[in-house]
């Protein structure tokens, strides 16, 4: 059966105003077209809906019998149709899946959690760590926010630049070039590398290769704490952004120096699939965590 929905909104405002002027007023629509369509629901039910009495119109039992019904139908289609978009944080029930490194975890979830308990109670976050190859999960929907240092290049994704970070040298304290980590001293020394897919170089090589130099990797790991275990127990230099490591630099006990070769600051870049750009819940976590990530990177 073909219906016509928007008879329902006729037969809502009949039964609420009593008449068909009183229901056109209402619907800004002429009479004649609301007498059509009252036509049309008579046919459809069998029923008289309303009926005249003396200079009145009277709803049938079956029009009284559906009325709340058929009030309640018209109210959720407009909520469908017509969503509210306020945001009650305090009844926000909802789990968001996030995925990052996990030296950005360490820096990103305990300020936000904070947040988040204060503000939306009924929050759950989900942090997950950056899979060894690329998948599918921001446009299937099994992550809701991905932070990295690139963006997606399909248009069917969202992405914003959140913040910038300073790439430093993480030594051991007692570390023999502590204070003195020149250029040469740098390439010398053992390096380690963070990587997802195992890679035992980066950018860094190539730029020391544009001075005439070659460091040493000895090892790349996928993890941050590996990589800080190894530095602490070692010679092996880990260049890293400074502020979102700082958590992991003081935990192990580390220090920072300079780099003595200028490395362009990684950027970090919230991306997100465009099914969450109306989406309120969303966008709220959106810029939560913008504002995390800015304070954590200020100077």
């Amino acid at each position: 059966m073909q219906l016509d929905l928007n008879l329902l909104t006729v037969l809502d405002a009949l039964l609420e105003e009593g008449s068909v002027l009183g229901a056109a007023d209402r619907l800004r629509l002429s009479s004649p077209a609301v007498s059509r369509s009252l036509g049309r629901i008579r046919r459809l039910t069998g029923d008289d809906i309303l009926v005249r009495t003396g200079r009145t119109m009277t709803p049938t039992p079956y029009a009284l019998a559906v009325r709340e019904q058929v009030g309640d139908l018209v109210r959720q289609a407009r909520s469908v149709l017509v969503p509210n978009r306020e945001l009650d944080l305090a009844e926000l029930d909802r789990t968001f899946t996030l995925q990052c490194h996990d030296a950005l975890t360490t820096a990103l979830a305990p300020p936000l959690l904070t947040t988040v308990a204060e503000l939306a109670p009924g929050v759950r976050l989900r942090f997950l760590a950056e899979p060894a190859s690329d998948t599918d999960d921001l446009r299937h929907g099994r992550v809701d926010l991905a932070i990295g240092s690139s963006a997606p290049d399909l248009p069917e994704f969202r992405s914003e630049t959140v913040g910038h970070d300073r790439v430093v040298a993480i030594v051991r304290r007692d570390h023999p070039c502590a204070g003195a980590l020149d250029l040469a001293a740098y390439a010398a020394q053992p390096h380690i590398l963070i990587s997802r897919r195992g890679r035992l170089a980066d950018p860094v090589d190539e730029i020391l290769a544009t001075h005439g130099l070659r460091r040493r990797v000895v090892a790349s790991v996928g993890t941050a704490a590996s990589a800080m275990l190894i530095v602490s127990r070692g010679d092996a230099v880990l260049s890293a952004p400074a502020a979102i490591w700082r958590p992991l630099i003081d935990t192990f006990g580390l220090r920072t120096e300079p780099l003595p070769v200028p490395v362009p600051p990684p950027a970090m870049i919230s991306s997100w699939h465009q099914r969450y750009d109306t989406d309120a819940a969303h966008a709220w976590l959106r810029e939560r965590v913008r504002a995390t990530l800015a304070a954590t990177v200020a100077p």
